[in-house]
Protein backbone atom coordinates (compact mmCIF):
# COMPACT_ATOMS: atom_id res chain seq x y z
CA UNK A 1 0.00 0.00 0.00
CA UNK A 2 1.51 3.60 -0.47
CA UNK A 3 -0.27 6.78 1.25
CA UNK A 4 -0.48 9.92 1.00
CA UNK A 5 -1.96 11.45 4.17
CA UNK A 6 -1.08 10.15 7.61
CA UNK A 7 -2.24 11.36 10.30
CA UNK A 8 -1.11 10.55 14.02
CA UNK A 9 -3.30 10.47 16.96
CA UNK A 10 -2.50 9.44 20.84
CA UNK A 11 -0.33 10.52 23.65
CA UNK A 12 3.43 11.21 24.62
CA UNK A 13 4.15 8.40 22.38
CA UNK A 14 3.15 9.43 19.17
CA UNK A 15 4.15 12.76 20.14
CA UNK A 16 7.79 11.76 20.71
CA UNK A 17 8.25 12.83 24.28
CA UNK A 18 12.22 11.48 24.49
CA UNK A 19 13.39 11.88 21.15
CA UNK A 20 14.52 15.34 21.45
CA UNK A 21 15.06 17.22 18.01
CA UNK A 22 14.93 21.08 18.22
CA UNK A 23 14.79 21.61 14.47
CA UNK A 24 11.39 20.32 14.67
CA UNK A 25 8.22 21.28 15.44
CA UNK A 26 7.77 21.13 19.20
CA UNK A 27 11.30 20.18 19.33
CA UNK A 28 9.95 16.60 19.57
CA UNK A 29 11.11 13.33 16.47
CA UNK A 30 9.72 10.28 17.41
CA UNK A 31 8.70 7.07 15.80
CA UNK A 32 5.30 8.44 14.19
CA UNK A 33 7.88 11.50 12.18
CA UNK A 34 10.41 8.66 11.28
CA UNK A 35 7.60 6.85 10.28
CA UNK A 36 6.43 9.54 7.75
CA UNK A 37 9.89 9.78 6.48
CA UNK A 38 9.63 6.44 5.26
CA UNK A 39 5.76 6.69 4.14
CA UNK A 40 6.99 10.08 2.00
CA UNK A 41 10.08 8.14 0.09
CA UNK A 42 7.21 5.60 -0.54
CA UNK A 43 4.57 8.09 -2.04
CA UNK A 44 7.32 10.20 -4.01
CA UNK A 45 8.38 6.74 -5.94
CA UNK A 46 5.04 6.01 -6.65
CA UNK A 47 4.78 9.82 -7.87
CA UNK A 48 2.40 10.99 -5.14
CA UNK A 49 3.03 14.14 -2.94
CA UNK A 50 2.49 13.66 1.03
CA UNK A 51 1.29 15.09 3.94
CA UNK A 52 1.75 14.11 7.09
CA UNK A 53 0.01 16.04 10.68
CA UNK A 54 0.57 14.55 14.03
CA UNK A 55 -2.34 15.61 16.55
CA UNK A 56 -0.79 13.64 19.60
CA UNK A 57 -0.35 15.92 23.13
CA UNK A 58 1.53 13.81 25.86
CA UNK A 59 -0.39 13.01 29.15
CA UNK A 60 -3.77 12.12 27.19
CA UNK A 61 -5.71 9.15 27.94
CA UNK A 62 -7.65 7.30 25.85
CA UNK A 63 -11.52 9.53 26.15
CA UNK A 64 -9.91 12.30 25.40
CA UNK A 65 -7.69 11.17 22.76
CA UNK A 66 -10.88 9.97 21.21
CA UNK A 67 -13.06 13.39 21.88
CA UNK A 68 -10.14 15.50 20.67
CA UNK A 69 -8.36 14.09 17.99
CA UNK A 70 -10.43 11.70 16.05
CA UNK A 71 -13.03 14.41 14.72
CA UNK A 72 -9.73 16.29 13.60
CA UNK A 73 -8.08 13.56 12.17
CA UNK A 74 -11.58 12.75 9.84
CA UNK A 75 -11.51 16.39 9.05
CA UNK A 76 -8.62 15.80 7.13
CA UNK A 77 -9.56 13.03 5.10
CA UNK A 78 -6.49 11.12 5.59
CA UNK A 79 -5.61 7.79 3.91
CA UNK A 80 -3.75 6.18 6.92
CA UNK A 81 -4.44 6.83 10.73
CA UNK A 82 -2.27 5.59 13.57
CA UNK A 83 -3.86 5.73 17.32
CA UNK A 84 -1.98 4.80 20.33
CA UNK A 85 -3.69 5.15 23.33
CA UNK A 86 -4.25 3.42 26.82
CA UNK A 87 -1.29 3.85 28.35
CA UNK A 88 -2.16 6.88 30.53
CA UNK A 89 -5.09 4.81 31.53
CA UNK A 90 -3.88 1.91 32.76
CA UNK A 91 -1.42 3.78 35.11
CA UNK A 92 -4.69 4.61 37.22
CA UNK A 93 -5.70 2.27 39.49
CA UNK A 94 -9.28 2.40 38.99
CA UNK A 95 -10.48 2.16 35.18
CA UNK A 96 -12.87 0.67 33.36
CA UNK A 97 -11.14 -1.83 31.06
CA UNK A 98 -14.65 -2.89 29.06
CA UNK A 99 -16.39 0.77 28.84
CA UNK A 100 -12.55 1.83 27.59
CA UNK A 101 -12.87 -1.01 24.74
CA UNK A 102 -16.15 -0.43 23.92
CA UNK A 103 -15.27 3.33 23.21
CA UNK A 104 -11.91 2.55 21.50
CA UNK A 105 -13.77 0.04 19.11
CA UNK A 106 -16.57 2.43 18.23
CA UNK A 107 -13.38 5.14 17.21
CA UNK A 108 -11.61 2.97 15.08
CA UNK A 109 -14.90 1.76 13.41
CA UNK A 110 -15.04 5.67 12.14
CA UNK A 111 -11.93 6.21 11.37
CA UNK A 112 -11.90 2.93 9.49
CA UNK A 113 -15.43 3.61 8.06
CA UNK A 114 -14.08 6.94 6.19
CA UNK A 115 -11.73 4.77 4.55
CA UNK A 116 -8.74 5.47 5.77
CA UNK A 117 -6.43 2.74 6.89
CA UNK A 118 -5.98 2.71 10.82
CA UNK A 119 -2.72 1.00 12.84
CA UNK A 120 -3.09 0.18 15.80
CA UNK A 121 -1.05 -0.50 18.90
CA UNK A 122 -0.77 -2.85 22.27
CA UNK A 123 1.19 -0.99 25.00
CA UNK A 124 5.03 -3.04 26.26
CA UNK A 125 5.27 -4.98 28.51
CA UNK A 126 6.47 -3.68 31.65
CA UNK A 127 7.64 -6.35 33.12
CA UNK A 128 7.23 -8.03 36.75
CA UNK A 129 10.08 -5.96 38.23
CA UNK A 130 10.17 -2.17 39.60
CA UNK A 131 7.00 -0.06 40.28
CA UNK A 132 5.37 -0.71 37.13
CA UNK A 133 4.72 -4.50 38.10
CA UNK A 134 1.46 -3.59 39.63
CA UNK A 135 0.15 -2.25 36.17
CA UNK A 136 1.04 -5.34 34.34
CA UNK A 137 -2.35 -7.59 34.38
CA UNK A 138 -4.40 -4.36 33.39
CA UNK A 139 -1.86 -3.80 30.25
CA UNK A 140 -2.48 -7.54 29.14
CA UNK A 141 -6.01 -6.75 29.31
CA UNK A 142 -6.14 -4.06 27.73
CA UNK A 143 -3.78 -4.97 25.21
CA UNK A 144 -6.52 -8.30 24.80
CA UNK A 145 -8.78 -5.92 23.53
CA UNK A 146 -6.71 -4.26 21.45
CA UNK A 147 -5.84 -7.24 19.18
CA UNK A 148 -9.40 -7.94 19.04
CA UNK A 149 -10.60 -4.38 17.96
CA UNK A 150 -8.05 -4.92 15.34
CA UNK A 151 -8.94 -7.87 13.59
CA UNK A 152 -12.62 -6.87 13.65
CA UNK A 153 -11.70 -3.48 12.00
CA UNK A 154 -8.94 -4.61 9.60
CA UNK A 155 -6.62 -2.33 11.55
CA UNK A 156 -2.97 -3.64 11.33
CA UNK A 157 -1.40 -4.26 14.68
CA UNK A 158 2.17 -3.60 15.64
CA UNK A 159 2.15 -5.46 19.05
CA UNK A 160 4.25 -3.95 21.68
CA UNK A 161 3.61 -6.56 23.63
CA UNK A 162 5.63 -8.83 22.10
CA UNK A 163 8.45 -7.03 21.17
CA UNK A 164 11.04 -9.09 23.10
CA UNK A 165 15.17 -9.04 23.01
CA UNK A 166 15.42 -4.70 23.64
CA UNK A 167 16.89 -3.91 26.85
CA UNK A 168 14.92 -1.81 28.41
CA UNK A 169 18.09 0.46 30.25
CA UNK A 170 19.23 0.98 26.26
CA UNK A 171 15.60 2.32 24.92
CA UNK A 172 14.11 4.33 27.63
CA UNK A 173 14.85 7.78 28.40
CA UNK A 174 15.85 8.84 31.58
CA UNK A 175 12.52 9.33 32.70
CA UNK A 176 12.43 5.54 32.39
CA UNK A 177 8.66 5.99 31.14
CA UNK A 178 9.25 7.37 27.66
CA UNK A 179 11.29 5.65 24.79
CA UNK A 180 14.20 7.23 23.53
CA UNK A 181 15.56 7.81 19.85
CA UNK A 182 16.69 4.20 19.68
CA UNK A 183 13.06 2.99 20.88
CA UNK A 184 11.61 5.24 18.31
CA UNK A 185 13.03 4.40 15.58
CA UNK A 186 12.74 0.76 16.63
CA UNK A 187 9.15 1.58 16.31
CA UNK A 188 9.08 3.10 13.37
CA UNK A 189 10.75 -0.04 11.27
CA UNK A 190 8.02 -1.71 13.23
CA UNK A 191 5.14 0.08 11.86
CA UNK A 192 6.42 0.16 8.41
CA UNK A 193 7.21 -3.59 8.32
CA UNK A 194 3.67 -4.19 9.75
CA UNK A 195 2.25 -1.62 6.95
CA UNK A 196 4.26 -4.05 4.34
CA UNK A 197 6.45 -0.20 2.98
CA UNK A 198 9.78 -0.54 1.74
CA UNK A 199 12.29 1.38 3.66
CA UNK A 200 15.55 2.33 4.44
CA UNK A 201 15.36 2.48 8.00
CA UNK A 202 18.28 1.59 10.22
CA UNK A 203 18.09 0.46 13.64
CA UNK A 204 19.93 2.70 15.65
CA UNK A 205 22.94 1.23 17.84
CA UNK A 206 21.99 1.62 21.80
CA UNK A 207 24.72 3.41 24.06
CA UNK A 208 25.48 0.29 26.94
CA UNK A 209 23.94 0.67 30.01
CA UNK A 210 26.27 1.43 32.27
CA UNK A 211 27.10 -0.99 35.13
CA UNK A 212 26.53 0.62 38.75
CA UNK A 213 27.26 -0.97 41.86
CA UNK A 214 24.59 -1.55 44.26
CA UNK A 215 25.01 1.73 46.17
CA UNK A 216 25.15 3.65 42.55
CA UNK A 217 22.12 2.34 41.75
CA UNK A 218 20.10 3.48 45.02
CA UNK A 219 21.42 6.85 43.92
CA UNK A 220 20.16 6.40 40.56
CA UNK A 221 16.70 6.05 41.77
CA UNK A 222 16.82 8.63 44.32
CA UNK A 223 17.89 10.72 41.56
CA UNK A 224 15.26 9.58 39.46
CA UNK A 225 12.14 9.94 42.14
CA UNK A 226 13.08 13.51 42.73
CA UNK A 227 13.29 14.30 38.91
CA UNK A 228 10.72 12.63 37.34
CA UNK A 229 8.45 10.83 39.86
CA UNK A 230 7.40 13.45 42.36
CA UNK A 231 6.56 15.67 39.39
CA UNK A 232 3.98 13.18 38.37
CA UNK A 233 2.73 12.39 41.41
CA UNK A 234 1.93 15.73 41.92
CA UNK A 235 0.13 16.24 38.90
CA UNK A 236 -2.05 13.58 40.07
CA UNK A 237 -2.57 14.77 43.09
CA UNK A 238 -3.82 18.30 41.60
CA UNK A 239 -5.41 16.55 39.03
CA UNK A 240 -2.73 18.57 36.55
CA UNK A 241 -1.78 16.75 33.45
CA UNK A 242 1.54 17.01 31.35
CA UNK A 243 -0.69 17.75 28.72
CA UNK A 244 -1.74 20.99 30.19
CA UNK A 245 -1.34 23.96 27.62
CA UNK A 246 0.02 22.00 24.69
CA UNK A 247 -0.63 22.16 21.49
CA UNK A 248 -0.47 19.00 18.63
CA UNK A 249 2.67 20.00 17.40
CA UNK A 250 1.84 19.30 13.30
CA UNK A 251 -1.95 19.86 13.31
CA UNK A 252 -2.79 20.15 9.60
CA UNK A 253 -1.44 18.12 6.73
CA UNK A 254 2.60 19.17 5.71
CA UNK A 255 5.16 17.86 3.89
CA UNK A 256 7.47 15.96 5.64
CA UNK A 257 11.39 14.84 5.00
Amino acid sequence: MTFSKYVALGDSFTEGVGDPDLARPGGLRGWADRAAEGLAVDARAAGHDFGYANLAIRGRKLPAIIDQQVDAALALAPDLVSIHGGGNDVLRPKVDLDALAASYDEAIGRLADSGAHVVMFTIADTGDSGVMKVIRGRTAIFNEWAREIAEKRGATLVDMWRMRGWKVAEVMDEDRLHLNAVGHQSIAIAALDALGVAHDLQPIDPVAAPVLSAREQRAADLAWARAHLAPWVHRRVTGRSSGDGVEPKRPTLAPIG
